[in-house]
C-alpha cells in the first residue's frame, strides 16, 4: 500500500513538473523592452488556446513585405474581452503594436494592441499611439 501511494505521489509530482515547464516565457521569445508597429493585411486568424495567432502581410524595417506571426491571448481570455472567432477576417487592414521577437528574421510579434481602421474595432489600445 505504501509503495502504491509513493508511486502515485511521484507520478503527480512528475506530471506537475512537466506542466510547469510546458508553457514558454514571453521574455525568452520577445523583447519586452521594445515596441514595434506593423500595418498590413490580415491573412489568417487562429482563434484558439493556449494562444490565438494573427498572421499579417506587412512591410519589415526595409520595406519588404513579410508574413508576420502575431501571438495574442488565448481564446478564453479574448472571449471575455469581446473578441470572437468572427472578429477578424482575411483581407482586414490592421495596425498592430507589440513586442518584437528576439530573432528579427522570424517576423514575430507579441500583440499589445490591434486596430482595424475601417470600422474602429480595436483591442488593448488604451495606452497606444497609432500613427
Amino acid at each position: 500500500m505504501k509503495a502504491r501511494a509513493l508511486a502515485f505521489a511521484v507520478a503527480v509530482i512528475a506530471m506537475s513538473g512537466l506542466t510547469a515547464h510546458a508553457h514558454h516565457s514571453f521574455t525568452a521569445t520577445y523583447d519586452e523592452r521594445e515596441t514595434i508597429q506593423i500595418e498590413g493585411t490580415l491573412v489568417q486568424f487562429m482563434f484558439r488556446n493556449p494562444h490565438a495567432w494573427v498572421h499579417v502581410m506587412a512591410p519589415d524595417e526595409n520595406g519588404e513585405i513579410q508574413r508576420w506571426g502575431v501571438e495574442w491571448g488565448g481564446a478564453g481570455q479574448l472571449s471575455g474581452q469581446g473578441v470572437t472567432r468572427d472578429s477578424l477576417r482575411p483581407g482586414d487592414r490592421v495596425i498592430i503594436t507589440g513586442n518584437p521577437g528576439r530573432n528579427p528574421a522570424d517576423h514575430r510579434v507579441r500583440m499589445r494592441s490591434l486596430l482595424r481602421p475601417s470600422d474602429g474595432f480595436g483591442w488593448g489600445f488604451e495606452n497606444e499611439d497609432f500613427d
